[in-house]
């Protein structure tokens, strides 16, 4: 039997001609939580409907639970909870009404006032759901996918919407469920999301994964950024080469900004060279280095770096 909760190996998946997911692989242990990042069209919305069972995958190995998530999805259907981008929920039910209608597909569910109080909703348990704002409608979801108390839970999107409140809510309440032994696969747009909550990410994009690891595995390798505030004065082309590389240009409040990407790693104190280098160039040419920062590759620089490539 797998140690693994989520398996994945060479899958693949087309629309027709359109190859969606091209040959990806990752694994998720018990009780972690994976993050599937990438831009809308990466792949990761169709790799999340293979697993959940709503399709089979055209070729390649998934399995979840030690068990194939398409033909054994009605076994595995109590086990597994379920956050889809749009639930379709029924808008002339209260929101009591909607737990308890859920609840009655589980053998063992949460009692609904426990379900209600995780997502802080216990206050609107009599309102009719068209009655919700957009963010009380995504907890609401995220209530019916943990009613059943699922050992893996599939959330996609799942704080699109919210007030940075009722966010911040929401990662309290999975950090706790993956603290209480629940695997988790996530998708979302919320770079600082992933960030906060992953144990381990992946960034897709064309349908391939171009990165995985843990964040700081990720990050690693993508450099430190130096930047600094040009003074009018100063001429563009007589700014310094840093790391052997010249200044990338960017406007900010009328006024350029000069930025530089210095190799990652640093195993020979690169960026400390770099900083002296722009250090003593500007104090050759009597030059004041206003707003200078000196700070790691974030995972947004990450990401938008794949996103700009071919």
């Amino acid at each position: 039997m797998s140690t693994q909760t989520i398996e994945v190996d060479g899958l693949r998946q087309r629309y027709g001609d359109f190859e969606a997911v091209r040959g990806i692989g990752f694994s998720v242990g018990a009780g972690r939580l994976f993050a599937l990042l990438g831009t809308n069209g990466a792949g990761k919305t169709t790799t999340m409907e293979v697993l959940e069972g709503f399709r089979p995958a055209a070729s390649g190995s998934v399995r979840l639970l030690d068990a194939d998530p398409y033909r054994d999805r009605r076994a595995l259907r109590p086990r597994v909870g379920i956050m889809l981008q749009e639930s379709g929920l029924i808008g002339d039910l209260t929101v009591a009404e909607t737990v308890g209608l859920w609840r009655d597909l589980h053998a063992d569910p949460l009692p609904a006032d426990e379900a209600l109080k995780k997502v802080d909703l216990t206050d609107r348990s009599g309102i009719a759901v068209r009655q919700l704002s957009g963010g009380q409608k995504r907890r609401l979801d995220l209530a019916l996918a943990i009613v059943g108390r699922p050992e893996v839970l599939f959330l996609d999107e799942p704080t699109t919407g919210m007030d940075p409140e009722a966010r911040i809510g929401t990662w309290r309440l999975i950090q706790e469920l993956v603290a209480g032994g629940t695997t988790v696969l996530l998708t979302t747009h919320y770079l600082e999301e992933a960030e906060r909550l992953a144990d381990r990410i992946a960034i897709m994009h064309r349908g391939e994964i171009r990165v995985a690891g843990t964040v700081p595995e990720v990050v690693s390798g993508h450099g430190d950024r130096i930047a600094f505030r040009v003074p009018a004065h100063t001429p563009i082309d007589a700014l310094p080469l840093l790391d052997g590389r010249p200044a990338e240009i960017a406007v900010t409040d009328g006024l350029p900004t000069a930025r530089w990407t210095v190799s990652g790693g640093d195993p020979d104190g690169r960026a400390h060279r770099a900083v002296a280098a722009l250090v003593a160039w500007a104090a050759e040419r009597g030059v004041t280095l206003d707003r200078l920062s000196v700070r790691p590759a974030s995972l947004e620089d990450v990401f938008l770096s794949i996103v700009e490539s071919r």
